[in-house]
């Protein structure tokens, strides 16, 4: 195997970890919606008829900002790895011959791959926020329900 055709080769495999890597991003994107919705449904119809209302939207609210919150370092850790194999995808591109490594730490400082950049990266924050959001909104219209039915 000659240079060019190592470099090629190791392009794919840094190519293969980005497209994992989004994938999991999206997949986590997902599962915190189901987590979010399950919750839901597991404090209103079960836990709701054994405990005290107000502990109830507490106890609910806190525990899914907990979990959204825990998806979202999540995801930032997923797209932080993305973006590290960016970086190594590029420096590899312009390489004539490579070693196959795929040590993408030395990457780290380069721009948007700090944690930072990454946890309050536009998408994250829309996203996650969204969620946050909807927990707030619906704990408030529970509120209301109880204050004036």
């Amino acid at each position: 195997m000659n240079g060019i055709e190592k470099v090629i080769a190791h392009l794919e495999l840094i190519q293969s970890n980005i497209n994992r890597y989004g994938l999991y991003s999206f997949l986590v994107k997902i599962v915190s919606i189901v987590f979010l919705l399950s919750t839901e449904v597991l404090f209103y119809y079960f836990w709701a008829s054994i405990q005290p209302i107000g502990l109830h939207l507490i106890v609910m609210s806190t525990v899914q900002i907990l979990i959204i919150v825990g998806f979202w370092v999540m995801d930032a850790y997923y797209l932080r790895q993305e973006r590290l194999f960016r970086h190594h995808y590029d420096a590899i591109r312009q390489q004539s011959d490579t070693d196959l490594n795929m040590y993408v730490s030395i990457h780290k400082d380069k721009p948007k791959t700090n944690w930072s950049s990454v946890v309050f990266s536009f998408t994250l924050v829309l996203f996650y926020a969204i969620e946050i959001i909807f927990v707030l909104i619906n704990t408030c219209s529970w509120i209301y329900d109880i204050i004036y039915n």
